[in-house]
């Protein structure tokens, strides 16, 4: 494996069978964690997952929750504690982007992305920080989004609803958890090249995306998982045990905001 940063720590990875979360395990498990991919429905790919981080050398175990069901997480917590030993790391990964705007969007597709993108965050969290506060250490890391800044890409007003509430998330836990050792940080990625943002488009379509997302960031190009990634493992690190309640936007300098005050 890799550096030895997390070497002996518990990182449970929420949405981990594919993209970002996908690379934040193995991230965390060439950091030392021993790491547990959590996925809703697609068993072979989080076992991927897992066998890649074991073949290079980690430790990890699958375990299936809807992120959305609080009895279910709270079972995943317990199951990650008996097997692997008490979370020390919580990355809040796993959401939902379902396209739409106001005057064409539907209810039911708003309460998946609530339950999942903000629900998701506060059970996962509810089910994690009660051992935290014990042993008086914890890193929780959110994944929010760009487009809770306000980015002005067209389509994703109400997935940005959603990532906003998990923004201010994580300033209230930090403020909560502060006291007891835990540090809750925000990662904002812009758009990144993953299934869920190209999946399912034919290749022009995606072609134009990519290009027209590279023209709107400073660094000229879409964001990989890995630049996600890699700046997960250093909030999960003890370097940061003095930075909490943070947003660090990893968005290659996007310059399409609808507001720049």
């Amino acid at each position: 494996m890799g550096s030895d940063i997390a070497q002996g720590r518990v990182a449970l990875v929420t949405g981990a069978s594919r993209g970002i979360g996908r690379a934040i395990a193995k991230s965390l498990a060439a950091d030392g964690a021993a790491v547990a991919v959590n996925y809703r429905a697609n068993a072979e790919a989080a076992q991927q997952t897992a066998d890649e981080i074991q073949g290079a050398g980690g430790r990890a175990i699958t375990v299936q929750a809807d992120v959305a069901d609080k009895s279910a997480v709270e079972a995943m917590a317990e199951r990650v504690t008996k097997e692997l030993g008490p979370i020390d790391i919580l990355v809040n990964n796993a959401a939902l982007l379902i396209p739409g705007e106001l005057l064409d969007y539907k209810e039911e597709d708003l309460d998946r992305m609530w339950g999942a993108n903000v629900k998701g965050v506060l059970y996962c969290t509810g089910a994690v920080v009660g051992s935290m506060i014990e042993r008086k250490y914890g890193r929780i890391i959110n994944l929010s989004s760009n487009a809770a800044m306000g980015t002005a890409f067209p389509g994703t007003t109400m997935y940005a609803a959603t990532k906003a509430a998990v923004a201010i998330l994580t300033k209230r836990f930090a403020f909560d958890f502060g006291k007891h050792g835990i540090t809750v940080n925000a990662v904002l990625p812009g758009f990144t090249v993953t299934e869920m943002t190209t999946g399912g488009k034919p290749p022009e379509q995606v072609r134009q995306i990519l290009e027209t997302v590279s023209s709107r960031s400073m660094m000229a190009r879409p964001g990989e998982v890995e630049d996600i990634a890699h700046v997960v493992s250093f909030l999960a690190s003890d370097k940061t045990s003095f930075m909490t309640g943070q947003y660090l936007m990893a968005d290659g300098g996007r310059i399409d905001y609808l507001t720049h005050t």
